[in-house]
């Protein structure tokens, strides 16, 4: 099974979200669960550009490997500050530094990040999936 830091909140759409407890400025990625449902990833591309306003739930790229497509949500609302551009050149990182490196984008939060998943809640929910 995956690792799920405990240093982090989650998605039902299987993204991580880190700075909840720390401020205002959130980073956001998909999580090894989801790296590894994918396999290789071979493309990643992030549609707002910085200074662009999303709502919780819009759709903002995508993540495409050998296997699949599949979109990336915003998990709260606020404006894009950064997209991770390192990531968008070099889309394997998504896979293998999931946590890390392979980080999509950040976002300054407007309103709250209470719709998250705590690790206990995101183990529980990718326990039952296969």
């Amino acid at each position: 099974m995956s690792s799920i830091p405990e240093d982090l909140h989650y998605t039902k759409e299987h993204e991580w979200v880190s700075g909840v407890d720390d401020g205002l400025t959130l980073t956001v990625g998909i999580t090894a669960y989801a790296a590894e449902a994918l396999g290789d990833v071979v493309y990643v591309q992030i549609i707002p550009e910085v200074g662009s306003t999303v709502t919780a739930g819009d759709t903002v790229g995508e993540v495409e490997s050998t296997k699949s497509v599949s979109d990336i949500f915003t998990p709260v609302s606020g404006e894009i500050v950064e997209v991770n551009q390192t990531a968008v050149d070099d889309p394997s990182l998504v896979g293998a530094d999931s946590y890390g490196e392979g980080w999509l984008f950040r976002i300054r939060l407007e309103g709250s990040a209470d719709d998250l998943l705590s690790p206990e809640e995101y183990a529980a929910l990718t326990s039952g999936e296969s």
